[in-house]
């Protein structure tokens, strides 16, 4: 037996494999992997990691594609103490490059210029594993900063341990559970989910995407489908394209997460009437803090426009003024959260240096507690664009206009999604006065240089760009939300 007092995840995944050896843990694309399975795969590809020459501390880059192999990788690495960096399959060259010049990795799986995940030996077991700690890092999840470049999270086998512990004791996942996931894995929701479940000893269902309601719809019949994790932009698409139709599962689904973006309370009541006897819950939460505050929508039937309150009691919620002194009850402040599930530091130390006021993480949104112990959001402090759950930075796609050429300057602000689905997409207006590049000229470009969703969905003018007395642009004076 290989030591895993490192990983609570590990030691999980281990027990159900001898405890319910025969239990699906893994589906995708109706092929089914057994915990007996998953944890053979598992050492198999530990061994494979150490062929390739890994040791513990080493980094490794995987692309989240939704196979097996990724599933049995990920772990492995957990295993040796080797350290994950998390992308996006779909990222563009430039975030990738970016991403893999800032940790140096020594292998890179799923992407082209890497392993493929079908090269990865399965056979064997690994040998002279080096004692990891649960502190060590393990894994590096890439944020967007509000400078337009990524920020790699440091996360240690403890905070993504206590995050699945700390989510699963709220939405009350069991052992019983079969859950479907068409959400991304390269980020921290869809991620999370994965851990939760092997954490219970669930069975979890990869599905490729919510794109096809039709499959979406048949699996959950096939599997019985228990749980279902979604963002609001998901619901969204699965409200206009099969009105009510959903509501048949009202008996068999136990619960739904939600988040990652803001829900309107019209679409929380709706979902509310459709299950009424499903534990809806919607978090709030960041890469850095994943899931810090939960709310159940039957509970709050009351109070549909709150965040929550602290996931468990091991997580801690302060409002704290801009000179970091705790704000009494009602006043809005910056909302910072302590807890097991925070990350201690990010990879470059300067983006660290302000991201905490004593053991409390800044989140950097603006909030209220109300007497009831009730959290509210107020605004966001930084300038994000939530588009559908995915974080876009405006000076990104600023500085991705202005490298077209022909653009003197621009600004990029939030505007509510004219088709309803996303909630918030980019809108660019660019400075009209020595611009040389027509609007259509600026679009038609643009396309090949960021990734879709990052695309604005309106153009405008502008004769003057807001700005601050500091020489900072001032976006939120032109959002029209």
């Amino acid at each position: 037996m290989y030591s895993l007092v490192h990983s609570r995840l590990l030691q999980a995944i281990y027990r159900h494999s001898v405890q319910s050896a025969d239990k699906a843990a893994v589906i995708v694309k109706d092929s089914s992997v057994s915990y007996a399975s998953l944890w053979k795969n598992i050492l198999g590809a530990s061994a494979f990691l150490q062929s390739q020459g890994l040791k513990k501390g080493d980094v490794i880059l995987l692309s989240a594609l939704k196979d097996a192999e990724f599933v049995y990788v990920y772990f492995a690495a957990h295993l040796l103490g080797v350290v994950n960096v998390i992308v996006d399959p779909t990222s563009n060259e430039e975030r990738k490059n970016y991403i893999i010049g800032a940790v140096h990795p020594k292998k890179v799986f799923g992407l082209k210029e890497g392993i493929a995940y079908s090269e990865v030996s399965l056979e064997g077991a690994p040998m002279d594993i080096e004692p990891v700690s649960e502190s060590n890092v393990a894994e590096i999840m890439f944020t967007t900063g509000t400078t337009g470049k990524p920020k790699g999270v440091l996360l240690s086998h403890a905070n993504i341990s206590a995050s699945a512990d700390n989510i699963n004791r709220y939405i009350g996942n069991t052992s019983d559970d079969v859950e479907v996931l068409g959400l991304p894995i390269c980020h921290s929701f869809g991620l999370g989910r994965l851990r939760c479940n092997m954490l219970q000893g669930a069975t979890f269902i990869l599905l490729g995407s919510f794109a096809n309601l039709k499959v979406l719809f048949s699996v959950m019949e096939q599997y019985r489908v228990t749980g279902l994790g979604m963002v609001p932009a998901v619901w969204e698409y699965i409200r206009k394209l099969s009105g009510r139709l959903i509501g048949k599962f009202s008996r068999q689904l136990k619960y739904i997460e939600i988040g990652s973006a803001a829900m309107s309370v019209d679409n929380k009541r709706l979902l509310m009437e459709l299950f009424p006897h499903t534990r809806i819950c919607m978090h709030y939460g960041l890469t850095e803090a994943s899931r810090s505050l939960f709310m159940e929508f039957h509970e709050y039937a009351d109070d549909l426009t709150s965040i929550g309150t602290p996931v468990t009691g091991e997580v801690e919620v302060k409002i704290l003024s801009d000179e970091g002194v705790e704000l009494p009850t009602g006043e809005s402040g910056e909302l910072c959260v302590k807890g097991n599930m925070v990350l201690k530091s990010y990879l470059a130390g300067t983006d660290t240096e302000e991201a905490f006021w004593g053991d409390y993480f800044r989140t950097g949104d603006c909030a209220y507690k109300s007497e009831s112990g009730h959290y509210y959001l107020v605004s966001r402090k930084k300038e994000m664009i939530n588009v559908g759950g995915k974080k876009v930075s405006p000076v990104e796609i600023e500085d991705a206009v202005i490298a077209l050429g022909g653009v003197v300057d621009c600004i990029c602000v939030a505007m509510k999604d004219p088709k309803g689905l996303l909630g918030e997409v980019p809108r660019v207006y660019v400075l009209k006065s020595g611009t040389t590049r027509t609007l259509e000229e600026i679009r038609g470009e643009l396309r090949n240089r960021i990734e879709s969703y990052k695309m604005p969905v309106e153009f405008d003018w502008v004769d003057k760009i807001p700005m601050t007395s500091s020489g900072k642009k001032q976006r939120l004076a032109l959002c029209h939300n």
